[in-house]
């Protein structure tokens, strides 16, 4: 077995690929050069995404040559979705698109050295091409039958797809066969929804130009309960941290199940197996500290965003919780924070007391409940502890953008908007 591709089982980045022993052999007489292509749906990558680029970072370190596809044409079409037809989105509006997503995929590899990363465009070869030689040249090798039999084409025949997305197949298989040509590509990877592309590409280039090459797919990521991992409940895990922030980031990877972390691990760390097996051993023995989350939402948003936007993260996660500095984080921290915690907006003449506020930010139940808490000693803003209950809120307690942080006992934190 090749060394790398014995690391990416073990780290469970191996769902499927065309005849395994070959491609073993065929990495072993590399450097090869191979490609991961990204669509530009959105205006980012998410996190899901980043499996690819785990898998090429760790193919790069053993010395092959990653191109990263950024779909400029293949974006104009959309790859068919089980549920219903794609909108098409504006042309203006994928080109850019597109370079937000190169810029975005560039900072996972290494453009230096012998096996630089490619970052290349497939609208640069299929912007000139003719429906003619498209059909003479690629749509003569793919039977229908065969296309037919997709299950996403095959999930929509009774509701309809269109010629368009019915299309899509031939048009990744092209990519693979011009980077055959030009790149002398020989390995195509994609998560496991991508094995029918991938294999159709290998089939092209096998009929057409009568050579072998290799596809990997990797697996989808899930939940313990088998549901797609990478949803939150205010929608994606973006890499944009306009999108979502580099708080909201780590306290999702922060949040990852006991039963699915080290997975998570293997694939986005690159902690070695011993570490690995290590943080496992105390996932299972003393659950309660939560080692291998924090291990991995830190390297994970090290990675993503930086090092000194993870410790931005931790800090605010202390702050939020009485122990750290609320006023010492920078403003987008503070944002993002009140963001995640569901801050809401005060409006009125006058700032409001100490129980007005509680009650709004929703951390107790009525000003009542807002009183006792301030009686017993449990009612905090900003992390001082309030014991005046008709004590009006400040100008000098906001914090960035007017907001304030108001907490019940330990745990229970919500925020305020002064004046929006």
């Amino acid at each position: 077995m090749n060394a790398v591709l014995d690391e990416l089982k073990w780290r469970g980045l191996v769902y499927q690929s065309t005849d395994e022993a070959a491609l073993a052999e065929h990495l072993d007489q590399g450097p090869i050069t191979g490609y991961v292509g990204f669509d530009p749906s959105a205006p980012s990558i998410h996190f899901g995404n980043l499996v690819q680029l785990m898998v090429w970072r760790r193919l790069q370190n053993a010395g092959h040559k990653p191109l990263l596809l950024v779909g400029g044409a293949t974006g104009l079409i959309g790859d068919p979705r089980m549920s219903s037809e794609r909108n098409l989105n504006p042309k203006e509006v994928v080109e850019q698109w597109v370079e937000r997503i190169r810029s975005q995929v560039s900072g996972f590899v290494s453009f230096e050295g012998s096996n630089a990363a490619e970052v290349v465009n497939n609208y640069d070869w299929t912007k000139d091409l003719s429906t003619l030689d498209f059909l003479r040249d690629v749509g003569k090798y793919f039977s229908v039958n065969r296309m037919l039999a997709r299950d996403v084409v095959a999930s929509r025949l009774e509701s309809g797809i269109s010629y368009t997305e019915f299309s899509y197949i031939l048009l990744q298989s092209l990519d693979y066969r011009e980077l055959f040509r030009t790149k002398n590509c020989t390995l195509q990877t994609g998560a496991s929804d991508q094995w029918g592309n991938i294999s159709s590409g290998v089939e092209l280039i096998r009929r057409s130009e009568g050579a072998k090459v290799h596809g990997l797919c990797t697996p989808l990521l899930t939940k313990a309960d088998g549901t797609k991992f990478g949803k939150t409940e205010s929608g994606t895990v973006w890499l944009d941290p306009e999108m979502t922030s580099p708080y909201a980031f780590h306290q999702f990877f922060l949040n990852a199940e006991d039963a699915k972390v080290i997975d998570y691990l293997k694939v986005f760390s690159d902690r070695d197996r011993d570490e690995i097996e290590h943080l496992d051993h105390l996932t299972q023995t003393e659950p309660f500290r939560r080692a291998a989350q924090k291990a991995l939402a830190d390297d994970i948003t090290d990675l993503v965003h930086s090092v000194a936007e993870r410790e931005a993260a931790v800090a605010a996660a202390q702050a939020a919780f009485g122990r750290g500095e609320l006023r010492e984080l920078p403003a987008s921290t503070v944002q993002a924070l009140m963001k995640e915690i569901g801050a809401v907006t005060c409006e009125g003449p006058e700032l409001p007391t100490i129980v007005d506020a509680m009650a709004l930010a929703g951390v107790v139940a009525s000003k009542s409940a807002a009183r006792r808490a301030v009686d017993e000693g449990g009612a905090y803003l900003n992390n001082e502890k309030v014991t005046d209950p008709d004590r009006r809120i400040s100008s000098e307690d906001l914090l960035a953008d007017g907001y304030v942080l108001l907490r019940r006992g330990k745990k229970t934190v919500g925020g305020l908007q002064i004046g929006g």
